[in-house]
């Protein structure tokens, strides 16, 4: 059977008057295609990293709006004919994109900004472009005195105004096992957090979607909610009351990664892509209001605005093993919406 190419395909598309219906800008000598997340992230990259690359390579960027669970997707349904060229992925759909081979290999030779990246944080088949930190995000103005454990958020004062989300997100996910890890459980034994939100749920402010849980906060619905610091920094730099708190067993850390797709057209200009996404001046930019990124270029001073004041923080924080979490994840999801979400 003869391999199509996207440019096969798109000539094919051309012929019939379909070219519109073919994802654009990733077949030319000075263009590709990336995944990018909704929201902050697509805000930050179409303003600051689409120009950054202009100006570094003469490279347009087409970027396609997916969260990673979908870009995952869509590159195991297009078969062979990747829709973009670069992924953007947090650690679990990463797992699920490597262990499925959709990923091609990482010359770092080609990554100019390579040296500045700290150990461990570029793989053979992925480059870090962004930490995320994930802890407890609460009022300060109703609650003078932070929530110091992931089990006080199941008691008086705080349970009344608690924001319950599920394991559809990495924020999610991550917190709800380290709240089970409080209660007793672990990885393998996630019976103690459901019987604690079960508990809890008629007593909650609110259960409501990932996506939803920044507007429930900002409108005074929910005074407190497991989130990342990303987050935090873009509610308070809209006038939020609002602040940060990393649980007594620490804040929860994951690395969000760029991959370049199997198969892409553009693997050339897909490493310019993260070279520029990796590069001091990116992440300086990146760092600031409103997007509020946690930089992991060593040449990167931290700004004040961020809740953590040093790369070398991370090292010290909780990680998960997503091999281990990705095969239950699905079920855990489930069992969310059926239990808790009513």
């Amino acid at each position: 059977m003869t391999k199509l190419t996207r440019r096969d395909v798109l000539a094919g598309a051309s012929a019939l008057g379909l070219a519109g219906l073919a994802p654009r800008g990733a077949s030319a000598s000075g263009s590709m295609t990336a995944a990018i997340y909704p929201g902050t992230w697509e805000e930050a990259y179409r303003a600051v990293v689409a120009p950054a690359l202009k100006k570094a390579s003469g490279v347009d960027v087409a970027f396609d709006s997916l969260f990673a669970v979908d870009q995952v997707a869509k590159v195991r349904a297009a078969r062979g004919v990747p829709p973009f060229d670069c992924f953007v992925l947090d650690p679990g759909p990463a797992a699920a994109a490597r262990a499925a081979g959709l990923f091609e290999p990482v010359d770092s030779s080609k990554l100019t900004n390579a040296p500045k990246v700290p150990a461990g944080l570029i793989t053979r088949d992925g480059v870090t472009c962004n930490a995320q930190v994930v802890g407890i995000a609460y009022n300060p103005k109703k609650f003078p005195t932070a929530p110091k454990s992931w089990t006080d958020l199941f008691q008086s004062p705080f349970v009344e105004r608690l924001g319950l989300t599920g394991f559809q997100t990495t924020f999610g996910t991550v917190s709800l096992i380290e709240m089970c890890k409080a209660f007793g459980g672990s990885e393998a034994n996630m019976e103690p957090i459901f019987t604690e939100l079960k508990k809890a749920v008629s007593k909650v402010a609110a259960v409501a979607a990932p996506a939803a849980m920044p507007g429930l906060f900002q409108q005074g619905q929910i005074d407190v909610m497991y989130t990342n610091t990303n987050t935090v920094a873009i509610l308070k730099g809209r006038g939020v009351d609002i602040a940060f708190a990393a649980p007594a067993s620490g804040a929860i850390t994951f690395q969000t990664t760029l991959h370049i797709v199997k198969g892409a057209e553009n693997v050339a200009n897909a490493h310019k892509y993260i070279d520029v996404a990796i590069s001091a001046e990116v992440q300086n930019a990146l760092q600031r209001s409103p997007y509020n990124m946690i930089p992991i270029n060593k040449d990167v001073t931290y700004v004040d605005t961020l809740d953590i004041k040093s790369i070398d923080e991370l090292a010290k924080m909780v990680t998960h093993d997503w091999t281990r979490i990705n095969p239950q994840r699905a079920a855990w999801i489930e069992r969310f919406n059926k239990e808790i979400t009513k």
